[in-house]
């Protein structure tokens, strides 16, 4: 994809659904703050056929640190959500 309009939507797709709430500016073909920047952004469409990932429970991190995480895990309520949520509780014990 080389189009600076079709790399411009194709950001504003993504930054929409990482960042759902906002709080970055939307790119544009040649308007700021992001406009200039396109000319070196290259898009490629890829297939997606198997995903690998590793959960990290933060157990050398301080308790602070561990506490936030588990409060956030339990508000959000994602698919895996919980079940990260009962092994962070699990590995950190009592």
């Amino acid at each position: 994809m080389d189009d600076p309009a079709e790399k411009a939507a194709l950001l504003n797709r993504q930054v929409g659904h990482f960042q759902p709430e906002g709080g970055s500016a939307r790119a544009a073909a040649g308007e700021e703050p992001f406009g200039r920047m396109l000319a070196g952004i290259r898009g490629i469409r890829l297939e997606v056929t198997d995903v690998r990932a590793k959960f990290k429970y933060a157990e050398k991190k301080p308790t602070e640190v561990q506490d936030r995480i588990a409060s956030e895990l339990a508000a959000r309520g994602g698919p895996w959500d919980a079940a990260a949520l009962a092994i962070q509780r699990r590995r950190r014990g009592p």
